[in-house]
């Protein structure tokens, strides 16, 4: 059985979002062993594929080294290209079923372009500890299926350390806890409009690189901040940073990225 990690949402190698890719199964493992497996790679997600008849459709699971998650970008994204660029996939798109419904990732250049609901937040008020967990005030608080922290600037979102611990006891009656964004328009003469990053101790994740399934969020929030469909974000993982080109449309976002594969294992 092979698996891949692959960088997404990257410029380069290195760069973005790893995650391990599992070539397509005829049948599902056991979840528990799939989580041991996520557990074992100790990386954001772990994606697993199951083969269909048609064979540019496919089953997706995705799981955290703690817990199988509903919906995640990056992984998907790395799917795409694990069929793509490893498999030979020869169709333009492929579709997978997942728990958040059919998921489309397009061939895009040099990249992939992938078709993902939009989850539109709603303003709220700043819930209690998430100022002091950040060690900033916000600007603005919204909530979706995580919460958003609209910080000042780039810089206070660059220069942001937060207390891990803290937030993932942070408590809004919209989201899930633990599980939260942090926001700012970019500098003037910076090649992406909005710069962010995400902290997901509720998920087993301290801090993500590039999160595709965040921008769900963002896309439409800035979409409508900026007054333009299109928006190019950069997520500012210290040493790393990912990258993504997102247009609001509606009740869908698409994300455009690019993706390297960085290992080729065979599991044993």
């Amino acid at each position: 059985m092979r698996q891949w990690t692959i960088d997404a949402f990257a410029s380069g190698p290195f760069k973005g979002n790893p995650a391990c890719v599992v070539e397509p199964q005829a049948a599902w493992r056991d979840a528990a062993w799939m989580q041991a497996l996520a557990a074992e790679n100790n990386q954001a997600e772990t994606a697993f594929l199951l083969k269909t008849a048609d064979p540019a459709r496919f089953g997706l699971r995705w799981f955290t080294p703690t817990v199988e998650v509903p919906i995640c970008g990056h992984a998907t994204l790395a799917s795409a290209h694990a069929l793509f660029a490893e498999l030979g996939v020869a169709a333009e798109a492929v579709t997978f079923d997942t728990q958040s419904g059919p998921l489309i990732v397009r061939r895009d250049g040099a990249g992939y372009e992938m078709d993902f609901p939009a989850q539109p937040p709603a303003r709220v008020a700043t819930p209690t500890g998430l100022s002091a967990a950040l060690g900033v005030e916000p600007v603005e608080v919204w909530a979706s299926s995580y919460l958003i922290a609209v910080l000042a600037d780039e810089a206070a979102v660059r220069g942001l350390r937060p207390d891990i611990a803290a937030l993932g006891a942070v408590v809004s009656p919209a989201t899930a806890p633990g599980n939260i964004g942090v926001v700012a328009l970019a500098d003037v003469g910076r090649p992406y409009d909005v710069v962010d990053r995400f902290f997901a101790p509720g998920s087993g994740i301290p801090e993500d690189p590039a999160t595709g399934s965040l921008h769900c969020i963002l896309a439409p929030l800035y979409a409508d901040k900026l007054g333009r469909a299109g928006v190019r974000f950069h997520q500012a993982y210290p040493g790393r940073g990912g990258d993504l080109d997102c247009e609001a449309r509606g009740e869908r976002v698409l994300l455009r990225g690019r993706a390297v594969t960085v290992f080729d294992g065979q599991l044993r």
